[in-house]
């Protein structure tokens, strides 16, 4: 059944799709008791088994999910990026949701690295889990107590929807998230996969969450009306796809204007109801490219998807011409918007230039759209390096970014960022942790792409002159490391780091043999259980 052109948006009205209705019966149940899914944990896998665990879940069922996820995120050259575990990207779009609760799969380890870390990040709520040993793994017991832990939170006085997420060794054993309800008291049931020998990155498990909540709203909008936004527009509206700097929305909203549009929600959204909204669009502008899953939604529901963004000036005029296809705009109304946005942005480059060579990687997705807005603003940029994959909606920025010379790496691993910083020796490096860490002990300035780059306005005369100040300041701050280089030379490195009372030797003899016998019983651990 086609998606329709326009929603039928009601006052909310109750779930219509699979309410109260369990698709696992009993005589289910007894089946998968009989049959023993495989245990990672008694074959001491771990994070770095990935080849292992991924034979065990195809041979569990999960070959269907894993296909999947091969196809819409396809990993480069070597294995996958180094990134932090992936769970964490799906775990911060349910923890940003309001009236959704979130529910963790996995090892108490795992689990208690990623609630760590997403508490760090600014989540203000509690993370459920349902623990497990080997025994409730193999016989099918984990599974019924991830069931009655759903069940027991199902209040639609609380929540809207229950996320449960499968870590690695779940995944790997063949838990079947799939034969959860689809809702419970009326309360959404969302059951994925997303382990780190699956999900490349974090930035793509966000789509792995964002691609289901909007299959599960499509539903629900295909059998009859669905609740209206708490906001609404008598204008066709653009879909933002991608998270985004929060001023960035409000300006792209300012740029559609005169093109009779406005700017729609943001997916990942905020609210379930915001789901409906975002199918509800003229357009969707693939501000991050790499959300495979939920660009599969939208043209299910027969939405065009536009990629790039408006940022810089050329960014932005092609950015406009596009949607203004894509909706049908008339060119004197696509011109209008071009005439008044563009000399705004001319003019923000102009006042604030970037002069120096910059190198830039990351794993948030938008690294082409921050190397475009650099170069626009004067900078030499040689090198961009994403962990994120090559779609054919960032085509538009790897055309224009090889055009003037850069080098564009998609599924960079952490080895070619430290090349390029290397290779092209830049006035500033920007980057993650370790590439900032190798800059500086090079005595080159350089910056932490998440926090200090990713978490700024991009679009319009704002974005336009967002980078200027921290780049700018960064780059005077090379007679810094000089100073310093210079008064830590002759201070230990390698064997000889720390503090000692003799000079220490070099032992390279000894080296090897103790890397031999770590070799030896690495893989001696690997053959247990085999």
């Amino acid at each position: 059944m086609r998606f329709k052109d326009r929603l039928d948006l009601a006052e909310p009205l109750p779930l219509r799709v699979g309410a109260e209705s369990s698709r696992l019966t009993e005589t289910d149940l007894s089946a998968d008791r009989s049959r023993p899914s495989p245990s990672p944990e008694g074959k001491g896998f771990s994070c770095s088994s990935k080849d292992t665990l991924h034979d065990a879940a195809t041979a569990a069922g999960k070959a269907e999910i894993l296909d999947r996820y091969a196809a819409d995120y396809p990993k480069g050259p070597h294995d996958q990026p180094q990134s932090m575990c992936p769970a964490f990207g799906s775990l911060r779009v349910g923890l940003r949701m309001r009236r959704t609760a979130t529910v963790l799969s996995g090892s108490a380890c795992c689990v208690y690295g990623l609630t760590f870390t997403s508490h760090f990040y600014g989540a203000r709520r509690s993370v459920g889990y349902v623990p497990f040993s080997s025994e409730t793994l193999v016989t099918g017991k984990l599974f019924e107590d991830i069931r009655d832990a759903v069940h027991q939170l199902a209040d639609p006085a609380l929540y809207d929807t229950i996320v449960v997420t499968n870590l690695c060794v779940p995944t790997a054993s063949g838990v079947p998230l799939q034969l959860l309800p689809d809702a419970i008291n009326g309360v959404r049931v969302i059951g994925i996969d997303v382990p780190g020998f699956g999900v490349p990155t974090h930035a793509e498990a966000k789509d792995v969450l964002a691609g289901a909540m909007l299959a599960y709203a499509r539903a629900e909008a295909e059998v009859g009306p669905v609740a209206a936004p708490a906001t609404r527009t008598d204008r066709p509206t653009v879909t933002l796809l991608g998270e985004m700097f929060p001023a960035d929305p409000p300006g792209i909203g300012l740029m559609l204007e005169p093109m009779g549009l406005a700017a729609g929600p943001v997916v990942p959204t905020r609210e379930w109801r915001e789901l409906y909204a975002a199918l509800d669009c003229a357009v969707v502008g693939a501000i991050h490219p790499f959300y495979t899953a939920s660009i599969r939604e939208f043209e299910a529901a027969g939405r065009a998807v536009v990629g790039s963004a408006p940022v810089g000036v050329d960014g932005t005029a092609a950015w406009l011409d596009a949607i203004g296809a894509a909706c049908g705009i008339a060119e004197r109304q696509v011109a209008a918007a071009k005439d008044r946005i563009l000399p705004a942005i001319r003019g923000a480059l102009a006042a604030r230039p970037i002069r120096g060579r910059i190198t830039v990687s990351g794993y948030e997705g938008s690294e082409l759209l921050i190397a475009r807005l650099l170069i626009e603003s004067g900078a030499d940029v040689p090198y961009v390096g994403t962990a994120c994959p090559r779609t054919r909606w960032s085509d538009p920025d790897r055309d224009w970014l090889e055009a003037r010379g850069t080098r564009v790496q998609y599924r960079a691993s952490l080895e070619q960022d430290l090349a390029a910083v290397d290779v092209f020796a830049p006035d500033l490096a920007i980057g993650t942790t370790p590439v900032v860490q190798h800059a500086k002990q090079r005595s080159i300035p350089a910056l932490y792409f998440t926090n200090l780059i990713s978490a700024r306005p991009l679009m319009g005369p704002a974005g336009a002159g967002s980078l200027a100040a921290v780049v700018g300041g960064a780059l005077a701050n090379k007679h810094r490391f000089d100073r310093m280089s210079a008064f830590f030379e002759g201070v230990g490195t390698g064997h000889a780091t720390g503090v000692w009372t003799d000079t220490p030797e070099n032992r390279p003899g000894f080296k090897a043999k103790y890397a031999a016998r770590r070799i030896a019983a690495a893989k001696a651990e690997e053959h247990v259980g085999t």
